[in-house]
């Protein structure tokens, strides 16, 4: 009996706030994701690019150094004699935040690179402490070009089952919007951020797709194919289970990012920008879509 009194007393307090503010709230998703097309079509007119391209899409070469201890500024300064197009990641113990690797990804060829490492490091790599891969830059334009085409084929695909699912083209724009919302807000947060991508990173998103509908689906299915309860309770029905399931994939991300060590940068990457495609799911899904849905039904009654 109070389990009840409680559940409708949150549900009380949820409808008066939500009420008198949602159409407030949906300016929010609505101007991040304005802000985010600019910001991108801006960059890609300025680097010719929507991302910034590591080794494995660009082409060029990615040395990982192990087991050093050299100045990071030292070993940049000696290397732009001779390159100018290159970065060094630093890959460090959380806990004690000891040097565990160096990886360094340039556009120069691995036996270049190789060589001048070794000059400044005094000593020569081999298995035991360093691995090198290259990649050609046609074979990482090729492959950069179909996991493009494989990201917009499965958004396409994504948006004919949602069309499918619900028929009415207000209910489906609303979850393609958030979806697309979801892969815009983490693209340009990464961009804002210099990260430069590869291709696990791409393949992210590409999760993110699948990911992002699930919140969308969730709350559409419950707002308009139940018919018990008012609209508002129905939202927050579905905000109770979206959310949990939410953050619990983040629970599960974030600390493989941040405490789990020894990480290729790749998985490393993937668990970021899920974690950014996660955040923007909370926002695009309960206050954009849901906002879109509660409009939509209060219009048709």
């Amino acid at each position: 009996m109070e389990q009840n009194q409680t559940h409708q007393e949150q549900i009380s307090k949820f409808e008066s706030f939500y009420n008198k503010r949602y159409k407030l709230l949906l300016l929010i998703p609505v101007i991040l994701i304005l802000l985010s097309l600019v910001y991108l079509v801006r960059f890609n007119s300025i680097n010719g690019d929507f991302i910034y391209k590591d080794s494995s899409l660009a082409g060029g070469t990615t040395l990982t150094i192990s087991n050093v201890t050299v100045s990071v500024e030292d070993l940049k300064t000696f290397l732009q004699k001779d390159f100018s197009d290159f970065s060094i990641r630093e890959i460090r113990d959380l806990a004690s935040a000891r040097l565990i690797a160096l990886v360094i990804d340039t556009t120069a060829q691995p036996d270049l690179i190789k060589e001048k490492v070794e000059e400044f490091l005094g000593f020569e790599l081999d298995e035991s402490n360093s691995s090198i891969e290259f990649t050609g830059s046609s074979l990482s334009e090729s492959f950069y070009r179909q996991l493009m085409i494989a990201i917009v084929i499965s958004f396409v695909l994504i948006s004919l089952v949602v069309f499918f699912l619900f028929k009415k083209v207000i209910r489906s724009i609303a979850i393609v919007v958030a979806v697309l919302g979801n892969i815009i807000l983490p693209l340009a947060l990464v961009n804002i951020l210099g990260i430069k991508l590869s291709a696990a990173g791409i393949a992210a998103f590409l999760m993110l797709i699948g990911y992002s509908v699930d919140t969308d689906i969730l709350l559409t299915s419950r707002v308009l194919k139940r018919n018990e309860g008012r609209v508002n309770q129905r939202i927050f029905g579905a905000f109770k289970t979206g959310i949990f399931i939410t953050c619990t994939a983040l629970i599960a991300l974030l600390p493989a990012f941040f405490i789990v060590t020894g990480l290729p940068d790749s998985f490393r990457q993937i668990f970021l920008i899920l974690s950014f495609g996660l955040c923007a799911d909370i926002i695009n899904t309960w206050l954009l879509n849901a906002a879109i849905l509660k409009w939509y039904e209060e219009r048709k009654k």
